[in-house]
């Protein structure tokens, strides 16, 4: 007799739930994808993703193949309050971004670029897994958040183009502090200043 129900975890049981997990979070967005729907839509049971997994954050970066983990960077941007926080933030990027890691988010963007679902799915990390836990930890008015959060991330994604993927001079050779320095009190701006 046929065993019923999901089917048990073998070795295409991780990429068929990042494969789900990937069209959930490129349709539903962050918060609309649980879980229970990508296991369901996976054919395994929730405790299989969780297995796999851990929790939603970390299969939403497997799913993303971010080549670092905002939580585990963030607390140091955050550690001085919102004093000096755009300068902390653009400072960590530069580093990631000048290190290896740097080859696989410029691949990240270069695909957003070019398909639709992934510029979903790379908006939906800037949202949940970087803005979010900035704005959530500073006590920013909540219905000013989505603006400062997208004027935070256009900062953020229009850097990393203009001077790592366009190379575009002279802001390609400028120093790290001057940009650090003029680049994130722009942010810190977006983040503190009065919006009118």
């Amino acid at each position: 007799m046929a065993r019923t129900g999901r089917r048990p975890g073998n070795e295409n049981t991780r990429e068929s739930i990042l494969e789900a997990a990937r069209k959930a979070f490129a349709e539903r967005g962050y918060d609309g994808a649980s879980i229970r729907y990508i296991a369901t839509s996976a054919g395994v049971d929730p405790a299989l993703v969780h297995h796999y997994f851990g929790n939603k954050d970390q299969l939403f970066l497997a799913a993303m193949q971010a080549p670092m983990d905002p939580g585990a960077v963030l607390p140091r941007v955050l550690a001085g309050g919102i004093d000096g926080v755009g300068e902390r933030l653009i400072r960590t990027l530069i580093t990631i971004w000048e290190s290896p890691a740097g080859a696989a988010f410029a691949a990240m963007v270069r695909s957003a670029l070019q398909h639709e679902w992934m510029a979903r799915m790379l908006r939906e990390f800037f949202t949940s897994q970087i803005v979010r836990r900035i704005i959530k930890h500073l006590d920013i008015d909540p219905a000013e958040a989505p603006v400062r959060a997208s004027l935070v991330a256009s900062q953020v994604v229009g850097l990393a183009i203009a001077r790592y993927m366009v190379k575009l001079e002279p802001l390609a050779s400028l120093p790290n502090e001057l940009i650090i320095k003029m680049v994130g009190g722009t942010v810190q701006r977006y983040l503190t200043e009065p919006l009118d």
